[in-house]
């Protein structure tokens, strides 16, 4: 009979995630890099630097002496640095907005698990699934986060899971 529980509560944790990220897709797109950078400029083979450029590029001179005359290309060109960089933008915005969906709703799963549900398993699934929820949304943004963030964050989410535990299992008794 245990074994079953364990089933239930593991296969709750997986769809609760799967319906939290879905749903969070769903109404919140996550920008994609052919928006910013389509497919088009790489098909032109760029040759110099005034024209890598002008399409917002950036040109990396060779620092070597051309054995031929004349003279080949002397550097290449990223043509995607700047639109790159309006996708990592743009990414890192979504990301942070992510993570202040997922984190709050993380927790209010967390405590419907813990609170509402009387059944073990099905209260021990959706708490799987909250902490699953709330590591979605810190995985998310954890690269754009400095250490001091870092730090206050994982400080906060300890001190906020150990004072609903206190409460969760003194309400229990």
């Amino acid at each position: 009979m245990a074994l079953k529980n364990i089933i239930i509560g593991i296969t709750i944790i997986i769809l609760t995630f799967s319906v939290v990220v879905y749903g969070i897709a769903t109404f919140y797109e996550r920008p994609s890099y052919n928006d910013f950078c389509p497919d088009v400029r790489i098909a032109k083979v760029i040759e110099s630097q005034a024209e890598c450029e002008s399409i917002g590029g950036k040109w990396t001179s060779f620092e070597k002496e051309c054995i031929e005359k004349p003279c080949p290309v002397k550097g290449s060109c990223d043509p995607d640095f700047s639109c790159r960089k309006d996708y990592q933008n743009a990414l890192e915005k979504y990301s942070l907005i992510l993570f202040l969906i997922t984190l709050p709703l993380g927790i209010l799963i967390i405590v419907l698990g813990g609170v509402v549900f009387g059944l073990e398993d099905v209260g021990a699934g959706l708490m799987g699934g909250g902490v699953f929820t709330i590591l979605y949304g810190v995985g998310n943004y954890w690269r754009y986060s400095g250490d001091v963030l870092r730090f206050l964050l994982s400080l906060a989410g300890l001190v906020v899971v150990i004072w609903f535990a206190y409460w969760f299992n003194k309400r229990k008794k």
